[in-house]
C-alpha cells in the first residue's frame, strides 16, 4: 500500500486496449474465507502487435492459468497484475483464483455484508474477484454460475436473466445467469444470502412483462413498499419523458447494510445501501422517503445512461453520472415540487461543491489527471456535471434535447463513449454550435458573473453589462471565457414584470454570455427596473450584483420565478452575515467589546411577509425561512474567523426566533397534519412546522418540542422535535435522546439518526461526546453508515467544534483516518475533505490543519486515496 512514487494517470494518455474480451463465463464457488472463481474468457488481439496481455488483479491467490485448455506457467505476476506473453491472435483464457470475502473490509470486489455475500465493482473492484481487463471500454457478455450453501444462501443473484438452477448432494445449490448485453466489468454483480423478497411486475409500453424483485433483510419486507412504488414510477417516467424502455425480463434490487456508496447500477441487479431502500412512517423521515425515490430513480435511469452506453475511460465519468443526476433531478421535480428540488440542488452546489471548486481537489467535470480513481466520485463530477447538462437543456430546449438523447443512445448503444460523443449528438440534433460550451467539460473552478447596469430615462434604454471570470485553481491557473446561459427578468418598482426587447424584437429570458464582457441593451423600459438575475440558477456561477435591500425585498415578494424569491431572501441573509462579521472582526475598543449581532429590518420584514403569504407552498416557505449552514456561509469570504461566523449565525437565528415568536407559533399550529401521509403537500406542511419549531425552541419553548416528541406518529416529527431541542440546548433534550436510543437500539438505520444528532450538537463537551459515541457497543469502523453518522456528521455538520482552536476536532478525525487508511481507504478519503478545504479559515487554524496533514503524510503505508488529497492540499 506504500505510495512512495504514486502513479499519475492522464486522460490524454488513453489508448485502446491491446486485447478485447468478447465473452466471460464465471463459475463462483462461494465460501466465507476461500471463495474460488474460475473465469473463462474469449480473448482476441486488437490489431497487429506482439504486446503482452496485462490483466488487473489485487489480493488474489492464483491457482491456475490455461490458454486454449492447456495449463501454462510462463507468466509474470505482480501485486496488481498478471502478464501473459506470446499469445495467439484469438484464444480461450482460463484463470482460477481464490479470495477471502470475509476479510475484505475495504468493501470493494466480493465481500460479506452481515451473513450475505455482496460485490461492489465500480470503479476497479472486479480485479479483486479475478484477473481481468478491469477497464470500462472492455465490454463482454457475461455468463455467471454461482454455487453456495442452500441453507445460508437460498438466493443466488447476478446480472441478466436466470437461465438454469439445480441442487447438489452436499447441501449446496447453483444458479446460472446470462446477461445478453455486453458490459464492462464494473457493472458485474453477485449477491448471495437469505432475504425477504417483495415481488411485483411492470408492463412496458411495448407490452413486455418485467418481473420486479426487491431483496431485504428478514423482517424488513414492509419497509420495501415505497421502494417498489418508486421503481415503478421511475420506469413509467423514463418511458413517458424519455421514451426509454427496460430491456431485461427481470429487475432486481438488493438492500445491504455495509456499502461504501449509496447504490450501484449493476445491470439488472442493483445493490443498494439499505438507507436508500427501507422506509416506513415509523422509521423513515420525509427526506428519507424522497431520497429513496431519488436514488431508486437514479440507478434505474443508469440502465440506458451508463449501462447500455457506458464511458470509454473513468475520466469520462460525468458522461454517465452528471447526465443521470440530471435525469433523477427531473424525475423528482416532475413528481414533486420543481422549485423546492431546485433549491435543494442549489444548496449543495453553493455549499460543498463550490468549496470543492475552490479547494485543492478542484477539477473539471471531466478531469485531466488522477492518482486514485475513487477520488473523482465527487460533487463536481455528479452535481456540477448535472448542471452542465441542465445548461445544455436550457440552451437547446426540451424537444431538441430529447432528440439528441435518442440519437446519442442509438449511435452508441453497446459501446463505450466520450463526453465529446455526447456533445456532438446534441449539436447535431439541435443545430447549435456547442464549441464554446464544451469548455465546461475541461475547465475547473466556479465562474463569477459581475453584473452592473445603467438606465437612460430619455431613451428608455436599460443596459446590463456582464463580465465573467473564473478564479485560478491549483490545477489550472489560466481560464477562458465560457458559454453561460443567464436567465433574466425585469420588474417595475411595483413588482410588475416587463417585456424583454433587444434590437426591436421580443426575446427569451435566456441571454448567451460567451465573452469576458458583454452588454445587453433592453429597449422600451419606462422606468428604472429591478433585475432578477440568474433565474432558476441557470448556470453554476457566483453572481455579483449590488442589490439594495429594497430591491431584494421586492423580488422576494413579487418575483414570478419562485427560485428568485428564495434567492432574494438568501442574499438578504448573506448581506446580514457579511455586515455583522465585518463589524465584529474590526479591532474593538473596550466600550464596543460587548456589541452583538444586528438584525436588519429588511430581513425581518421579508421573513414576516413570507410567514404571512398564504399563497406560497409550505415547502417553499420552509426553504425561504431556513438560514444557510455555516459551511455554505464560509464561501462568502476570502478568509474568516469561523468562530465569529458561528456567533453571527447563532445570534441571527436567535434574533429571528425572538422577534417573530407569535408568527412562528401561528405557523406551527396552521401546519399540523392530523395523520401521516406521504404526499408533497403534507411533506411541505411538516417541513414548515418543524422549521417553526426550531425557532420556537431557540426562543426557549421546550415544552412544545417535548409534546411533539411524545405525540409524534412519524419519524419526521420525532426527529424534528429532537433536533429542535438538541440544537437549542434545551433541558428536555437528554430525556428524548435516552428514550430514542432505548426504543431503536436494535435498528441500525434508525439509530444512525441518534448518532448523527449528537455528533452535530453544539456545546463545549462535544469531543467527549464523540468519544462516547465511538465507544458505543454498536459503533464499528467497519460499518460505513455508522462511521458517516458519527465522524462524517461531526466533521461536516459541526464546523465550530471541528475547527476548535485547540485542534482537538482535527485530532479526532486524524485518529480515525489512520485506522481507516488500512481497512477502508475509500471511506477515509471521503472523510478527509473538510480537513483539506482550509483556505477560507484564519491563519492559526490553517497552521493546525497543515500540522495534521503532515502527520498523515508521514504514515509508512499511506493509501493512494489519502495521498492524493493530502499532497494537493499541502501543495
Amino acid at each position: 500500500m506504500t505510495q512512495i512514487n504514486p502513479k499519475v494517470q492522464y486522460r490524454d494518455d488513453y489508448q485502446a486496449p491491446h486485447y478485447w474480451i468478447d465473452t466471460l463465463d464465471l463459475d463462483i464457488q462461494l465460501h466465507d474465507n476461500a471463495t474460488q472463481v474460475v473465469a473463462i474468457s474469449r480473448v482476441r488481439r486488437n490489431g497487429e502487435h506482439d504486446e503482452p496481455l496485462v490483466l488487473d488483479g489485487e489480493q488474489l491467490t492464483l491457482l491456475q492459468v490455461a490458454v486454449n485448455g492447456i495449463d501454462i506457467s510462463q507468466y509474470q505476476q505482480t501485486d496488481s497484475s498478471l502478464i501473459l506473453s506470446q499469445l495467439p491472435q484469438e484464444f480461450v483464457l482460463t484463470i482460477k483464483t481464490e479470495l477471502d470475502p470475509a476479510a475484505n473490509t475495504a468493501l470493494e470486489g466480493l465481500y460479506k455484508s452481515g451473513s450475505a455475500f455482496c460485490t461492489q465493482c465500480e470503479a476497479q473492484g472486479f480485479r479483486r474477484i479475478t484477473y481481468y481487463l478491469d477497464r470500462p471500454d472492455v465490454l463482454a457478455r457475461f455468463s455467471t454460475r454461482i454455487t453456495a450453501d442452500l441453507a445460508t444462501c437460498p438466493y443466488l443473484l447476478s446480472n441478466g436473466n436466470k437461465v438454469d438452477e439445480g441442487t447438489l448432494d452436499d447441501g449446496r445449490h447453483w444458479v446460472q445467469w446470462q446477461d445478453p448485453f455486453p458490459k464492462p466489468a464494473y457493472l458485474f454483480a453477485v449477491v448471495a444470502g437469505d432475504f425477504d423478497v417483495l415481488r411485483d411486475s411492470f408492463t412496458t409500453l411495448s407490452g413486455r412483462e418485467v418481473a420486479l424483485e426487491i431483496f431485504v433483510d428478514k423482517g424488513n419486507l414492509h419497509r420495501a413498499e415505497h421502494a417498489m412504488d418508486s421503481l415503478k414510477a421511475s420506469m413509467t417516467w423514463d418511458e413517458q419523458r424519455c421514451h426509454l424502455e427496460y430491456d431485461l425480463d427481470i429487475y432486481m434490487i438488493v438492500a445491504v447494510d455495509f456499502f461504501n456508496m449509496g447504490a450501484m447500477e449493476n445491470k439488472g441487479l442493483n445493490v443498494f445501501n439499505s438507507k436508500f431502500v427501507l422506509a416506513d412512517a415509523n422509521t423513515a423521515t420525509d427526506a428519507d422517503y424522497l431520497d429513496v425515490e431519488r436514488v431508486i430513480g437514479h440507478e434505474y435511469f443508469h440502465n440506458w445512461t451508463g449501462n447500455r452506453v457506458t464511458c470509454r475511460d473513468w475520466f469520462q465519468l460525468s458522461l454517465k453520472e452528471g447526465l443521470t443526476v440530471f435525469r433523477d433531478q427531473e424525475f423528482s421535480s416532475d413528481l414533486g415540487s420543481r422549485t423546492v428540488n431546485r433549491i435543494q440542488n442549489v444548496r449543495t452546489l453553493r455549499g460543498p461543491q463550490f468549496a470543492e471548486d475552490a479547494g485543492p481537489m478542484a477539477h473539471p467535470i471531466r478531469p485531466d489527471a488522477v492518482i486514485e480513481m475513487n477520488n473523482f466520485y465527487t460533487l463536481t463530477v455528479y452535481e456540477k456535471g448535472a448542471e452542465v447538462i441542465r445548461m445544455l437543456h436550457t440552451l437547446v430546449g426540451e424537444t431538441a434535447f430529447q432528440r439528441g438523447m435518442a440519437l446519442y443512445l442509438q449511435r452508441f448503444d453497446g459501446q463505450a463513449a466520450t463526453c465529446e460523443d455526447f456533445l456532438s449528438t446534441m449539436s447535431e440534433a439541435s443545430g447549435r454550435d456547442l464549441t464554446r460550451f464544451a469548455r465546461w467539460y475541461s475547465q475547473s473552478g466556479t465562474p463569477v458573473l459581475q453584473v452592473s447596469d445603467n438606465y437612460d430615462a430619455s431613451s428608455q434604454r436599460y443596459t446590463l453589462t456582464v463580465r465573467q471570470h473564473t478564479p485560478p485553481t491549483l490545477d489550472q491557473p489560466q481560464k477562458l471565457p465560457l458559454h453561460i446561459p443567464l436567465s433574466v427578468a425585469l420588474y417595475t418598482q411595483q413588482g410588475e414584470p416587463l417585456m424583454l426587447t433587444l434590437h426591436g424584437e421580443s426575446v427569451s429570458p435566456i441571454l448567451d454570455v460567451m465573452e469576458a464582457e458583454h452588454e445587453f441593451v433592453f429597449e422600451n423600459i419606462p422606468t428604472r427596473p429591478v433585475p432578477a438575475l440568474l433565474q432558476s440558477f441557470s448556470a453554476p456561477v457566483k453572481l455579483e450584483y449590488d442589490y439594495t435591500d429594497a430591491q431584494l425585498t421586492l423580488l422576494a415578494k413579487h418575483s414570478i420565478d419562485e427560485f428568485v424569491r428564495w434567492d432574494a431572501v438568501q442574499m438578504l441573509i448573506n448581506n446580514a452575515v457579511r455586515d455583522n462579521v465585518s463589524r465584529l472582526q474590526r479591532p474593538q475598543t473596550e466600550q464596543q467589546s460587548q456589541q452583538t449581532v444586528q438584525l436588519p429590518q429588511a430581513l425581518l420584514e421579508v421573513f414576516s411577509a413570507t410567514l404571512d403569504d398564504q399563497s406560497l407552498d409550505a415547502a417553499l416557505q420552509a426553504e425561504m425561512l431556513a438560514l444557510p449552514d455555516i459551511n455554505s456561509l464560509l464561501e462568502l469570504f476570502e478568509q474568516v474567523d469561523i468562530s465569529v461566523l458561528g456567533q453571527v449565525h447563532a445570534e441571527l437565528q436567535l434574533a429571528l426566533a425572538q422577534a417573530l415568536t407569535p408568527l412562528w407559533r401561528r405557523a406551527y399550529q396552521q401546519h399540523l397534519t392530523p395523520q401521516y401521509r406521504i404526499d408533497h403537500q403534507d411533506i411541505g406542511k411538516r417541513a414548515l412546522k418543524n422549521v417553526a419549531l426550531s425557532y420556537l425552541a431557540l426562543a426557549g419553548d421546550g415544552g412544545l418540542a417535548q409534546t411533539q416528541y411524545q405525540q409524534a406518529d412519524n419519524m419526521t416529527d420525532t426527529l424534528g422535535a429532537m433536533k429542535a431541542a438538541v440544537r437549542a440546548e434545551l433541558g428536555e433534550a437528554s430525556a428524548m435522546l435516552a428514550d430514542f436510543e432505548h426504543k431503536w437500539q436494535h435498528d441500525g438505520l434508525v439509530l444512525d439518526n441518534w448518532f448523527r444528532l449528537q455528533a452535530t450538537a453544539p456545546g463545549e463537551d462535544v469531543l467527549a461526546r464523540i468519544a462516547q459515541l465511538m465507544a458505543h457497543p454498536t459503533f464499528s469502523l467497519n460499518n460505513p453508515n455508522r462511521v458517516r453518522a458519527v465522524i462524517g456528521a461531526f466533521v461536516n455538520g459541526n464546523p465550530l467544534a471541528f475547527h476548535r482552536l485547540d485542534g482537538g476536532g482535527y485530532d479526532v478525525l486524524v485518529s480515525v483516518l489512520i485506522a481507516l487508511n488500512k481497512s477502508n481507504p475509500q471511506i477515509a478519503s471521503r472523510l478527509i475533505t473538510p480537513l483539506i478545504q482550509f483556505a477560507r479559515l484564519d491563519d492559526v487554524r490553517q497552521g493546525l490543519i497543515k500540522d495534521r496533514l503532515n502527520q498523515l503524510m508521514a504514515l509508512p503505508e499511506l493509501s493512494g486515496d489519502l495521498y492524493e488529497k493530502i499532497a494537493k492540499a499541502l501543495a
